[in-house]
């Protein structure tokens, strides 16, 4: 593992969990020996990205994370077109509605409205959504690069429930079909007893970039829920592409 990776590694941990957590207790996590874990901890102070509380002598995430997302947001302002979309969707359907994104290391939540419901759902921020196990990535897949879908389909496709899709074949038959509705819809493929609906959100070239998506309980969700649901996504979904680019890109317009 790079340097830079072992670095990020630390990042991606503070972010997750308790907001603040000893140097021991990070060494620990990441399986480094802690003179290396202090080392890396020490560059990523001296950027601001990471803070020593001065008397509990405790690590958090710094500023300059913030800092770093404003720079990207200013560039792509991603989040900031669709959160108003994704909280409309919510109050709309009274279910948790989340967003997610695509970079390298797959489709990444980051933004959440969660249901007002004591029965809900419930999506962190961060989340890196398994291709082939949620709505979400089955309707980013029926719309991306074919290179993208191919990686998928090569497998692995690991079980995160007796309902996860495990074979290439059924997983081309829910993409094709999603591709058909313009949204896909996942009933407890990544955790039981979740029934998700979500639709792509297309780039200028007419490829997927992030998807947006409802998440309900299952046993709350009948036919008509789903249909209607299944409408407001996809609704949302050309709604913050057009927010973004100017217009709604045709989906498969363009096959890589």
């Amino acid at each position: 593992m790079s340097t830079v990776a072992k670095a990020v590694s630390l990042l991606e941990m503070l972010g997750s969990g308790a907001p603040e957590t000893t140097l021991a207790d990070l060494a620990r996590r990441a399986g480094f020996d802690k003179a290396t874990t202090r080392r890396l901890l020490v560059s990523l102070i001296a950027h601001g990205l990471v803070e020593q509380d001065e008397t509990t002598r405790l690590y958090r995430l710094g500023a300059g994370i913030a800092r770093l997302a404003l720079m990207r947001e200013g560039q792509f302002p991603f989040l900031r077109i669709a959160a108003p979309v994704v909280e409309a969707l919510a109050a709309e359907t009274g279910e948790t509605v989340h967003l997610s994104e695509y970079s390298k290391r797959g489709l990444i939540t980051v933004h959440v409205v969660e249901s007002a419901k004591a029965n809900r759902v419930s999506v962190q921020l961060g989340d890196v959504l398994p291709m082939h196990a949620t709505a979400s990535g089955i309707a980013f897949l029926a719309f991306s690069e074919e290179r993208i879908r191919e990686a998928v389909l090569a497998g692995p496709l690991p079980a995160f429930t007796p309902h996860t899709i495990g074979d290439a074949g059924t997983l081309a038959e829910h993409i094709a079909a999603a591709r058909a509705r313009g949204h896909s819809t996942g009933s407890q493929g990544y955790e039981e007893g979740v029934l998700s609906v979500a639709a792509p959100i297309l780039g200028a070239d007419g490829f997927a970039i992030g998807t947006i998506a409802v998440a309900a309980p299952r046993a709350r969700v009948h036919a008509g829920d789903i249909e209607r649901h299944g409408a407001g996504v996809a609704v949302a979904a050309r709604d913050i592409s057009e927010r973004l680019f100017g217009r709604h890109g045709l989906p498969g317009r363009k096959r890589a």
